[in-house]
């Protein structure tokens, strides 16, 4: 596994976990849809994920959550390209951009973004084109369907094993349209065609998906898994959410991919000083 992510200008190091905040430009996310669909909104937001210590933001202009209702690549472009510009113009910091349409891949990546996060893979017609155009480095997620029908009565035989060779045939579609293996990031996708049993199992075989010699994103933060198990609303889910988080950094994910950077931080600060075994200087 490489050391290092070139993302564009930036140099991700790898030998250290990173928290990944999420900037939604978006009116129906599952858990701040419409709460930084302004510039300002989103700026501030941006700003205060980066002082708390969150080392990419990742912006969407598309709810992936189940049942979500799907936007025309010209909505998704106008909610997403203003953002990722000013994030770029006005923060030193890499801007990961959360789209399976190759129109935005392309052109986000013309206006500095540095990473691509794909919760479809780069399965829609172009997008493999459109990344390996690009450049950049790429986010391959698991997921079955599209959001509006994944949580159709999924089923497997073997969640973990079918997760690993799904994410293994995306890798060779990928390196076949010149996206090189050190370009690529894995995501389990957790909550994503999965039901309760799916996502805990495939969590507790995590381990498993480092055969696969790619480094692990991980995204948890809020989702039905936690409230499921707590009874807890989204806006409850935060001690569960870092449990999660903390539990995914020692099965062995570099980033994790969170709303509560602050709180993400302190975790994972913690962890740090458990692994290194900690001594004052």
């Amino acid at each position: 596994m490489s050391r290092y992510l070139q993302c564009g200008k930036y140099r991700l190091d790898l030998s250290v976990p990173h928290v990944m905040g999420i900037l939604n430009a978006t009116p129906d996310s599952f858990s701040d849809g419409g709460q930084y669909n302004t510039l300002d909104a989103s700026l501030s937001r941006a700003e205060a994920m980066l002082e708390a210590g969150a080392s990419i933001l990742d912006v969407g202009g598309e709810s992936t959550r189940p049942g979500a209702q799907s936007v025309t690549p010209q909505q998704e472009l106008d909610r997403v390209a203003p953002l990722v510009e000013a994030l770029v113009t006005r923060f030193d910091c890499i801007v990961s951009v959360d789209t399976s349409t190759p129109q935005v891949m392309t052109e986000t990546a013309v206006l500095g973004a540095g990473l691509l996060n794909d919760v479809r893979s780069l399965q829609r017609e172009g997008a493999l084109q459109a990344a390996a155009q690009t450049g950049l480095p790429v986010c391959l997620m698991h997921m079955r369907g599209e959001p509006q029908t994944m949580q159709n009565a999924p089923h497997y035989a073997d969640v973990a094993v079918e997760v690993a060779q799904f994410l293994q045939h995306r890798i060779d579609a990928c390196v076949a349209a010149g996206i090189g293996r050190k370009q690529i990031l894995l995501d389990p996708g957790f909550g994503f065609a999965k039901n309760l049993k799916h996502n805990f199992e495939l969590f507790q075989r995590m381990p498993e998906l480092h055969a696969l010699g790619l480094p692990l994103l991980v995204g948890v933060s809020r989702k039905s898994m936690i409230g499921q198990v707590l009874d807890k609303p989204v806006d409850e889910r935060l001690y569960g959410s870092l449990a999660l988080a903390v539990m995914a950094l020692e099965r062995g994910a570099k980033i994790i991919r969170v709303h509560d950077v602050v709180q993400t931080m302190d975790a994972l600060k913690l962890f740090q000083a458990v692994q290194a075994g900690w001594r004052e200087h």
